[in-house]
């Protein structure tokens, strides 16, 4: 096949997995999490990219040749192959929206061994079961997709479709993210998208206004304001690093205010020592005068 083949079949795949997981994530948070019909993910429309790189990846890694002789361990590798590129996959997409645009699309801190809250050992070996289950009963029905797709290549044009609304759908949600970039960077914090959307969908339905599922974010004339309002409900601020204190000098405010009590205690350098004596002479009706006075 021709490079043209696999960056089709590679659409393709990211069409399907895409969609499929947009569709596995909305019913799991209404079954097991939030309880609720809640639209997830960073886009507006049905389909969550990480899941379709995710499909593409896995396949392309299903067809890699390996023979060690042992199939069990030709598996093995493959799978953990599979696990390393999924998990790799979600560090790298998780720091792109952190560092890029100040957001938490996912928020692993309080996990076990996370690393920056993007990524932990227990959704890596979840990641792995996942790979499992792909390789022993999800490639096979994916490669016939393939085979189809390859054999009706006319459906490139719905495909093609797909990737008009969704880059149209991107454009959107990053016009909405650079406003939440400014807010995030104006208020030095970390924005967490999904409770972001789930404290603007509370505030809507304390108001007894309807709750859009497709659309989380209405009135963007408003958005700032309303960021403003709730922002402790789901923002964070970012860790900044310790300076270290023995070699760093001190602000020059500290410095003086150190320094006045010492200066208070020395005696007015114009006062020779007889009018210090004079002064310690004086009893104690002269001191109560001069102080009424």
């Amino acid at each position: 096949m021709s490079f043209i083949d696999y960056f089709l079949i590679a659409c393709f795949l990211f069409f399907v997995g895409s969609m499929l997981g947009w569709c596995i994530e909305v019913l799991f948070r209404r079954i097991f999490t939030a309880k609720k019909w809640i639209n997830p993910g960073f886009l507006t429309g049905p389909y969550l990219p990480l899941y379709g790189f995710g499909v593409a990846l896995l396949f392309f890694i299903s067809l890699i040749p390996v023979d060690t002789g042992m199939a069990w361990l030709d598996a093995a590798i493959i799978i953990l192959v599979m696990g390393v590129a999924m998990t790799l996959i979600e560090y790298i997409a998780g720091l792109i929206f952190i560092k890029g645009m100040g957001i938490k699309l996912w928020d692993y801190s309080n996990r076990w061994g996370n690393v920056q809250g993007v990524i932990c050992p227990l959704f890596s070996f979840l990641w792995l079961l996942v790979c499992a289950v792909f390789y022993f009963v999800i490639d096979a029905p994916v490669i016939e997709a393939v085979r189809w797709f390859v054999h009706h290549i006319e459906f490139a044009f719905v495909v093609g479709i797909f990737f008009g609304v969704f880059f149209v759908d991107l454009g959107h949600s990053l016009h909405i993210s650079a406003r939440i970039r400014a807010f995030a960077k104006e208020h030095d914090v970390v924005v967490h998208y999904e409770k972001l959307k789930e404290s603007l969908r509370e505030k809507r339905e304390e108001a007894k206004q309807k709750v859009g599922f497709v659309f989380p974010f209405e009135k963007l004339s408003e958005f700032k304001e309303q960021l403003t309002a709730r922002k402790d409900a789901f923002s964070v601020a970012r860790k900044k690093k310790a300076k270290g204190t023995a070699s760093s000098p001190q602000p020059a405010a500290q410095t003086e205010s150190a320094q006045q009590p010492e200066t208070a205690q020395q005696a007015d350098p114009a006062q020779g020592p007889e009018g210090r004596q004079e002064e310690s002479a004086q009893g104690p009706e002269e001191r109560q005068q001069a102080d009424g006075k």
